[in-house]
């Protein structure tokens, strides 16, 4: 049988950080008030002229070097992000040229913050059906560039950053099992309902959110999908070392490993210096936990996100 395992990880990070007291006056808000109510200390801000698949590309180079690999044998590049480079070509091709990877396949997935999830799960499904053997998964946002930074409800809780992931064919079970799932008739409490119209912006472009909704339905269905990815797996809560949840909001990560069971020392989490970084933040933190040795292989990884659409997902896996 072929499985899919994780050979790298990387990840990438603007050089400007901007600290919960550097953001704009006019938001009337505090330091204690944020990380009181998200867990938030500051937050990455994408360059001017720095875009998706830049960050993507510094990410993608660090997991190929992880995985001793080049960039010449990724059969498939995967890009999830909500926030592209351009409305076409696709990030993905874009950082295919960048990387010099010209024997892969590229594409994005749009999935919003469960987008990693998504593009993982597509991953797997490549490399378990034999047709590639290496496959690069990136999750890239400049999600700055969507935000109404008048608007405190909702610009304090993002950040721009990537994190990639190096897939490789194994003999040895990497990811067991994955469920994706998605409810279109939620989109419009959590939403950027804007579009380009011969050359005009129609609607909003900026990042919508009805908070008190978003974190009822985000618990409800991490908690689900998380029961439903284990049972897949015919694996329990016990056997998992580490829970690997979007990084959306401290309240809901405390809420759903409540609901869980889960220690929350079982649980990572690095919103606190990256904020919620949508499609980026499972492989950011995924990578974090690796280099800074509190992952290790042969644990057993749950991941899980949940985001506009509305979507949600879980994958389990065996690093």
């Amino acid at each position: 049988m072929i499985y899919a395992q994780i050979a790298g990880t990387g990840s990438a990070l603007p050089s400007q950080v901007m600290t919960n007291a550097q953001l704009p006056a006019s938001l009337e808000t505090s330091d204690a008030w944020i990380q009181e109510r998200t867990g938030i200390t500051q937050r990455h801000i994408a360059a001017p002229n720095q875009l998706a698949s830049d960050l993507a590309l510094q990410a993608s180079r660090q997991a190929l070097a992880a995985a001793n690999l080049s960039a010449d044998t990724i059969d498939l590049i995967i890009v999830a992000t909500s926030t592209p480079d351009y409305v076409f070509p696709s990030t993905a091709c874009l950082l295919q040229a960048k990387l010099e990877a010209f024997n892969a396949a590229a594409f994005d997935v749009q999935a919003v913050c469960t987008g990693f999830i998504y593009a993982l799960a597509t991953a797997e499904k490549f490399i378990r059906s034999g047709s590639h053997r290496h496959v690069l998964v990136v999750g890239a946002e400049v999600f700055s560039r969507i935000l109404d930074w008048n608007d405190r409800n909702t610009c304090v809780l993002f950040g721009d950053g990537a994190g990639a992931v190096v897939l490789r064919a194994s003999d040895q079970p990497g990811i067991h099992a994955s469920v994706l799932h998605a409810d279109g008739r939620h989109a419009d409490i959590l939403s950027v309902p804007g579009n380009v119209n011969r050359g005009q912006i129609e609607g909003s472009a900026f990042l919508q959110m009805a908070g008190n909704q978003v974190f009822k339905f985000a618990v409800k269905v991490l908690d689900e999908v998380a029961r439903e990815v284990l049972a897949q797996s015919h694996a329990t809560l016990e056997q998992v070392d580490w829970l690997i949840p979007h990084q959306a909001n401290v309240r809901i990560l405390e809420a759903t490993a409540k609901r869980l069971g889960i220690d929350p020392a079982r649980v990572v989490m690095t919103l606190d210096k990256h904020a919620n970084t949508s499609a980026a933040s499972i492989p950011l933190a995924l990578d974090d936990y690796i280099r800074s040795g509190k992952i290790t292989r042969g644990q057993r990884l749950l991941l899980q996100g949940v985001g506009g659409g509305f979507t949600w997902g879980a994958v389990y896996v065996t690093y």
